[in-house]
């Protein structure tokens, strides 16, 4: 063969050889000339669990098609198979050539597919969950070297993420001889290592600001200590990236504009310790000037002064400016000043204008622009909840001015009702600057609102005795549905049953409770936010039936053909009704509301001896008043805002006009009780306070610590002397405050943690409580379907029996801990142990003293103190 001849041989089986073989007749066919052929039906072979129409879909080559020989369709058919990563070895090889038609077979051996997978070392249960989770392997997916790849990375990422900075990770395969087809089993093997922390960061440079100081602005970047269970004391190297901006934040807010971290240095000082040195440059102190205004016709100079609030001679900081001018979460900023009055295309930028000596000048540019009007507002992401119920609650109307706090507060709205997820709630503002208009779009998620209650508890021993036997309820359940996105407007329509006519937001809940014949409750309310549709007042009426009996007896009995009460039944039953109307307030704020409820209870007692009133019928029609402000950003987990209630709550006063000698000593308490007499007011204070600040990033939960701190007040009193305290709506202190089954017994029950249930008062209880409440709280999981926090608590609080004796001082204490648990179909839920340090009033050495209670709760609060 010639020179050229030997080239293009050669050259031609290069073409061919990208790891596919040809038959050798076909190559040395193909040697000889080249040649266009048409692709008969392509065959496949090996292909086990591939589809072989999407092998040859995916090589490129198409039957009918013309190629020619030698050519690059066969070799891009190969390189386009093996880019798939589903093959060990491919092939391709003639199977016959009739006339112009080429016949070829597709060869594969395919990879082995995955069998299952587990964890070699020391991977914890949930380690290797949040593992599973995040490498997502599912049976019979392809192993590949890039999937090998990954789950080392993956499960190495995680583990440094934990602090164990020489994680070491490996996989191997281990052939499935029990399959039929090549099949694989994974094990992950984890060396952990020593977790790598952190055990000193030093500051070097450092002389105006202590080193405490600059630690303590670091968010991630923490000195390890074994007593503090917030801080793991972890290093991460992007973690320290992250918080040494902080630290020229900390100096900035100072006056030291200029300083700055000169460079860190990380060190090993054992093999699981390092030690953090950071070098500070700190540069010269600065103070703020004369600010010069340019660009505003809106307001005067000095009326921006005022607003900016910035003096010269004032230390300079950077981000007190910042807030200033642009947002400032306590109070006014120049921003806030013109965004609330449609000017949403402002604008402002400050810069600096002049440094002399240690004083830095700044002129403000700014741009006004003309004021926005709202021209479309739309809703998106509602797919439970009618648009009606959303459009009422927000306060962005078409046609009018743009207003950043009309959004802010609209935005709080939609999360007070509940109905959506707190963390998912968006305001989309799309303005158009030609025309002067804005369009505002509010994305919203539906979360799961309704609850449903089924239960069961014991009663315990109660304090109400029969001819001096304590009895105990035993076991209470109860069964009770909460819907709180109800629409009565549907009830008749049967497409709405989706399972229930749900969106217009009413409430409707149904609850009751037993334990056979010693026990029984039944309650029923309902709630119209909007009464009318038009404005936000809300119409309530509920009902309830309560029962209990100490002795099992019926209450009728016949004798001689006589229907009579049955002496041997000793019980108290009421049957109650309310009906309420609440009214949002516009003054002095937004956050006022004024709820005004009517009720009425009648009490029938048969040798009730558990209570002063033994036998008879008694009378309660009140009406209470409730004025509040609620400014607290979120139902469940609240971490700004407060909450102050003032209550009052009236009988008429029946002595001043009936002719009842009260003050008779041998006067019936039958008759004396018979029409209930009471005045009653109750103050209450709550406040949320975030204490940290951490950022969260995109996708993930913002987990912060949170203080509340809540004190309460309440006062029964009377209208005259003569007639003394009422029995009735008396206070309870002890317990978590929730015993429901007593509830009825016309009496308040206040939770004081680490007592037993109303162990801190006497048997009737007291006209006067007061309680002091301190939580620290932290999040677990924000999510809306199961939103988890624990929880430290701090109480104090008694009960008195006359205004002489009140003291708000003397009090009883308790501490503890709890943990909180949110289930849209449950309610809130809660446990607590908490140790009451004081000694309760029965005399119960178990009771307080340092001993340690556990308690159970359902619901948010622990008695309305």
């Amino acid at each position: 063969m010639s020179l050229k001849r030997y080239t293009f041989f050669f050259l031609l089986i290069a073409a061919f050889s990208l790891q596919a073989q040809v038959s050798d007749s076909l190559l040395l066919e193909l040697a000889k000339n080249k040649k266009k052929y048409r692709l008969a039906p392509i065959k496949v072979e090996g292909a086990d669990y591939t589809d072989k129409s999407v092998i040859i879909l995916l090589s490129g080559l198409i039957e009918g098609e013309e190629i020619s020989i030698p050519g690059d369709k066969i070799s891009d058919a190969i390189k386009n198979l093996w880019k798939q990563g589903l093959f060990e070895d491919i092939q391709i090889v003639q199977d016959k050539v009739v006339g112009d038609d080429m016949f070829l077979i597709i060869r594969v051996v395919e990879r082995p597919r995955l069998t299952k997978f587990s964890f070699k070392g020391r991977v914890k249960k949930g380690d290797a969950d949040d593992i599973r989770n995040k490498i997502r392997l599912l049976k019979e997916r392809v192993v590949t070297d890039y999937m090998i790849g990954t789950i080392k990375n993956t499960v190495r990422d995680y583990y440094v993420d934990k602090g164990f900075y020489f994680a070491k990770v490996d996989v191997t395969q281990t052939k499935d001889t029990a399959a039929k087809t090549p099949h694989t089993i994974l094990t992950i093997r984890v060396s952990k290592g020593r977790k790598v922390r952190i055990k000193k960061v030093r500051f070097i440079g450092n002389t105006v600001v202590k080193s405490w100081k600059l630690r303590r602005g670091m968010d991630d970047t923490k000195q390890f200590r074994w007593y503090n269970p917030f801080n793991s004391g972890k290093y991460l190297e992007e973690n320290l990236k992250k918080d040494l901006p902080s630290i020229a934040a900390k100096y900035n807010s100072k006056g030291y504009r200029d300083a700055r971290v000169l460079r860190d240095s990380v060190y090993f000082v054992s093999d699981n310790r390092v030690a953090v040195d950071i070098y500070i440059e700190e540069g010269h102190k600065y103070y703020f000037g004369k600010f010069k205004w340019f660009g505003n016709t809106k307001y005067r100079s000095g009326q921006l002064d005022t607003v900016l609030n910035i003096q010269p001679g004032d230390v300079y900081d950077q981000s007190k400016l910042e807030q200033k001018l642009f947002m400032n979460p306590n109070g006014f900023d120049i921003s806030s000043l013109y965004l609330d009055d449609g000017y949403l295309f402002f604008q402002v930028h400050e810069q600096e204008s002049n440094i002399h000596n240690d004083t830095i000048d700044f002129d403000v540019m700014m741009f006004e622009g003309k004021q926005a009007t709202i021209n479309k507002v739309t809703i998106k992401g509602n797919d439970k909840t009618n648009d009606h119920v959303i459009y009422r609650e927000i306060r962005t109307r078409p046609g009018q001015l743009f207003r950043r706090s009309d959004i802010i507060y609209s935005n709080r709205q939609l999360s007070q009702l509940g109905y959506f997820d707190p963390e998912k709630l968006n305001v989309i503002p799309t303005p158009n600057q030609a025309d002067g208009t804005v369009d505002i779009e509010y994305i919203v998620e539906e979360k799961p609102s309704d609850q449903i209650e089924l239960s069961g508890g014991w009663g315990g021993n109660t304090r109400y005795t029969t001819g001096g036997t304590s009895r105990g309820l035993g076991i209470v359940g109860t069964l009770g549905v909460t819907f709180n996105n109800f629409s009565t407007k549907n009830f008749f329509k049967r497409d709405s049953w989706r399972p229930l006519p749900s969106g217009d937001g009413q409430r409707l809940s149904i609850r009751a409770q037993t334990n056979g014949v010693y026990y029984q409750s039944y309650n029923f309310s309902f709630t119209e936010p909007w009464l009318g549709g038009r404005k936000p007042n809300s119409l309530t009426v509920s009902a309830f039936h309560s029962l209990f009996n100490n002795t099992a007896e019926k209450k009728y009995v016949t004798v001689d053909g006589v229907k009579k009460i049955n002496p041997k039944r000793s019980s108290m039953s009421v049957i109650g009704g309310s009906i309420g109307l609440g009214r949002r307030l516009k003054w002095p704020d937004n956050y006022f509301n004024m709820y005004t409820n009517l009720n009425y209870n009648y009490y029938d007692l048969i040798n009730y001896n558990s209570f002063v009133m033994t036998s008879g019928y008694a009378h309660d029609l009140n009406l209470s008043i409730n004025i509040s402000r609620n400014s607290v950003d979120a139902p469940i987990y609240p971490k700004s805002g407060s909450n102050f209630v003032i209550s009052g709550q009236f009988t008429p006063p029946y002595s001043a006009f009936n002719s009842i000698n009260y003050a008779d000593p041998n006067l019936p308490n039958e008759t004396r009780y018979k029409y209930i007499e009471y005045q009653k007011y109750k103050i209450t204070a709550e406040w949320f306070t975030q204490l940290t600040n951490k950022k969260a990033a995109e996708g993930q939960e913002a987990r912060n610590l949170v203080l509340r701190t809540k004190i309460g007040y309440g006062f029964l009193g009377k209208y005259t002397s003569k007639t003394g305290y009422s029995p009735f709506e008396r206070f309870y202190m002890g317990g978590s405050g929730i015993s429901g089954f007593q509830n009825f017994v016309a009496r308040e029950i206040i939770g004081m943690r680490g007592y037993k249930d109303m162990s801190l008062s006497p048997q009737y209880g007291d006209p006067i409580a007061a309680r002091y409440t301190m939580e620290l709280r932290y999040p677990v999981s924000l999510n809306p379907s199961a939103t988890i926090f624990v929880l430290g608590f701090a109480e104090a609080g008694n009960t008195w029996s006359s205004i002489n004796q009140f003291n708000p001082f003397q009090v009883k204490r308790s501490a503890g801990f709890g943990l909180r648990v949110f289930l849209p179909m449950f309610g809130l839920l809660g446990i607590d142990y908490g140790w009451g340090f004081d000694k309760s009033p029965d005399g119960d050495s178990g009771n307080g003293n340092g001993k340690g209670q556990f308690h159970f709760t359902i619901g948010g609060t622990l008695g309305e103190l």
